[in-house]
């Protein structure tokens, strides 16, 4: 099993480090457009191999994607970050070429992986990589609802003062202010969350999630890196052990929930082959507008993006 990270960034190199970690793959290569940046950072996480007992080798690259050849699975990091007082749709142009090439790169040498994309505006930029590389959009998908869902169920332990791990949630539609929590499939230890705390309390939890990303650049002056490079690496171990695992990703909607055409975070079955199932929640009145709402301004977004392909096509 091959694993390739591209952008050896924070969060590319977290990704990467609890993917070796978890001996989820006999290789990981990272990949970075920065001189033995990647070559670096692999050579330091596989010192770490003898203390923290794994075999998986780490090995780095600037910019050889024959390294990569064969991968099973690709995540792919690369981008600028955002920085304080930057949404993230105003990545969009930088990010999308530097996204176009990556993909093209993969493709290349990895025809038959699954892409997996974290860069920002995470939405639009897996529609990118979607566009680029011409493949079952069951392998081309992002990362953002588990990530979303983490926030949500940290901040919700917190007030609640219980272990994060009796959290179940779902959040859908696109990854940022336009998120949409449900707090009708919020669970703790199997109680509903709304027995457990005020509706202010949970609103205001909610708010927060929305905001979590912006939360974390206005304290660092850049982006998340630790729970982003995770949330990647648990879709990861869901796929290369084919776990079935449940979660909320970022996949190319044909029809489902009446959306067509837009990527959008939804719950997903994810294994071996990618996204196996679409999972379909019967959201009330409330809940649809509110995922109408989130998807009309990711395609937005999308069109963005659209016009600009136009553009240079012309």
């Amino acid at each position: 099993m091959k694993v390739s990270v591209i952008g050896a960034g924070n969060v590319g190199a977290t990704c990467a480090d609890v993917v070796a970690h978890k001996e989820l793959a006999n290789e990981v290569v990272l990949v970075d457009i920065k001189e033995n940046f990647a070559e670096g950072k692999a050579l330091d996480m596989w010192q770490t191999s003898p203390i923290n007992m794994y075999d998986t080798r780490i090995k780095g690259s600037t910019n050889d994607y024959s390294k990569t050849a064969n991968s099973d699975v690709v995540v792919i990091t690369s981008g600028l970050p955002r920085k304080p007082g930057m949404s993230r749709d105003d990545l969009i142009s930088t990010n999308a070429g530097i996204v176009k090439s990556v993909t093209e790169n993969v493709i290349k040498h990895s025809p038959k992986a699954i892409i997996i994309v974290v860069s920002n505006p995470l939405d639009v930029m897996t529609y990118c990589a979607y566009l680029t590389a011409r493949i079952d959009s069951k392998r081309v998908f992002g990362m953002a609802g588990i990530l979303d869902t983490a926030r949500y169920k940290a901040f919700l332990a917190e007030a609640l003062n219980c272990s994060p791990k009796d959290i179940q949630a779902v959040l859908m539609g696109g990854h940022g202010d336009t998120m949409v929590p449900l707090p009708r499939y919020t669970t703790v230890g199997g109680i509903p969350v709304t027995e457990l705390i005020a509706k202010d309390k949970l609103d205001a939890i909610i708010e927060r999630t929305k905001k979590g990303g912006g939360e974390i650049v206005n304290l660092l002056g850049t982006s998340a890196w630790y729970a982003p490079g995770a949330s990647a690496a648990q879709m990861v171990e869901a796929i290369v052990r084919d776990q079935k695992r449940i979660f909320p990703v970022c996949a190319w909607l044909q029809g489902e929930y009446g959306l067509k055409n837009v990527y959008l975070g939804v719950p997903v079955k994810l294994g071996k082959n990618g996204i196996e199932e679409i999972i379909e929640l019967k959201l009330n009145d409330d809940e649809k507008k509110l995922l109408t709402a989130s998807s009309k301004a990711v395609k937005e977004v999308m069109d963005v993006l659209d016009n600009m392909n136009k553009a240079v096509a012309k």
